[in-house]
């Protein structure tokens, strides 16, 4: 803030602390404040071409009726075939599966049981993608 430069001066800083609320208003007025740009750390990730760099691999666990439940593979890249990561993964764990196509999320692959750290696991030894992209959800 600027200094009490003379008796004018003075005079309306006077008239300012008679009226707290009018001293702020008046000095966040004068204040030239500059607001820094938005710092984006993901900004570099975005621009490369790497396999699953945009967007993570969620692996999810819904919870039926009882003791049943069911694994959701969301966010592969869409040049893979779901159909052929299904059948593998339907042949590795022995258990039922498909491939739901969904409106805002696209496709996803549902599994019988609980099969999330079997599925990252195939997932990271396929080279579909790697340990710190996948994200495991669920109790």
């Amino acid at each position: 803030m600027n200094a009490v430069k003379g008796p004018q001066e003075s005079e309306r800083v006077a008239r300012l602390l008679e009226n707290p609320k009018r001293a702020f208003q008046v000095y966040m007025v004068e204040l030239d404040i500059q607001v820094p740009l938005a710092y984006d750390p993901f900004a570099e990730a975005q621009d490369t071409d790497a396999p699953g760099a945009k967007e993570y691999i969620h692996v999810r666990i819904q919870q039926r009726n009882g003791k049943k439940s069911l694994t959701t593979v969301q966010g592969l890249k869409k040049e893979y075939s779901y159909e052929k990561i299904l059948k593998d993964l339907k042949k590795d764990f022995c258990c039922n599966g498909n491939v739901v196509q969904d409106k805002v999320l696209g496709k996803i692959i549902q599994l019988q049981g609980d099969q999330r750290k079997k599925v990252s696991h195939f997932l990271v030894q396929t080279g579909i993608a790697k340990k710190d992209q996948i994200k495991i959800h669920g109790f």
